[in-house]
């Protein structure tokens, strides 16, 4: 939302706890504002709509978290669909090339589990241990509310290898919404975040290195 937006919003809160034959004080009217403003305006009214018709949660004065649930689903379900978006990309993209998601928090999530092209390296009986981790991770951000500074691009072993040789690189690939990548892109740190690798995890970007130098020497 919008400062534009403020009245309206105002409207449906003092509407709703007249519903419940309730009076809001400022202070409570600023922390709702907070919660809310990162969504749009009609959604958020939606939700309050759906809440308060909901036949289990709708005699009760819904909370913040009550709203964000219904426009977003919980933190489980939202961690259940970034990981999906993760494990697509990981199976028909690859990690040769360099991606942007969606969704910044996949971004800080991969990151803090080694990178993209650490994805990549898993096998299938690591899979399921992997997708526990990220899942694990994406909910603790999302409780939070925020990725943090988190890598514009998620860097591939091709960009990777680029970088060493000077070689010019490929735009990375959009996964998701277009628009939405494209914010994800424009907002993103430009300096990725300090993670360990091991040699065995450079291998990848090494031996394309490699393959690039004896194009050059033919």
């Amino acid at each position: 939302m919008q400062q534009a937006d403020h009245n309206a919003f105002k409207a449906v809160m003092h509407g709703v706890y007249a519903l419940y034959g309730k009076d809001i004080s400022p202070g409570v009217m600023d922390i709702w504002w907070s919660a809310m403003r990162p969504f749009d305006l009609a959604a958020f009214r939606d939700a309050m709509n759906r809440h308060a018709t909901d036949p289990d949660r709708g005699q009760f004065l819904p909370k913040p978290a009550d709203v964000i649930r219904l426009m977003v689903g919980s933190t489980q379900d939202t961690a259940l669909i970034a990981w999906a978006k993760v494990d697509r990309a990981v199976r028909s993209v690859g990690t040769y090339a360099s991606v942007v998601f969606d969704d910044p928090i996949i971004h800080a999530v991969i990151s803090d589990m080694g990178g993209w092209v650490s994805m990549g390296q898993r096998g299938e009986d690591e899979w399921p241990f992997v997708a526990r981790e990220f899942e694990n991770r994406y909910r603790g951000y999302r409780t939070r509310g925020t990725a943090g500074a988190y890598p514009r691009t998620l860097t591939g072993i091709a960009e990777s290898g680029n970088a060493l040789t000077g070689f010019k690189t490929q735009p990375p690939v959009l996964i998701g919404d277009e628009r939405a990548a494209q914010s994800v892109l424009a907002a993103g740190s430009t300096q990725p975040k300090l993670t360990w690798r091991s040699a065995g995890e450079q291998l990848p970007s090494l031996a394309y290195l490699a393959r690039e130098l004896e194009k050059g020497d033919a």
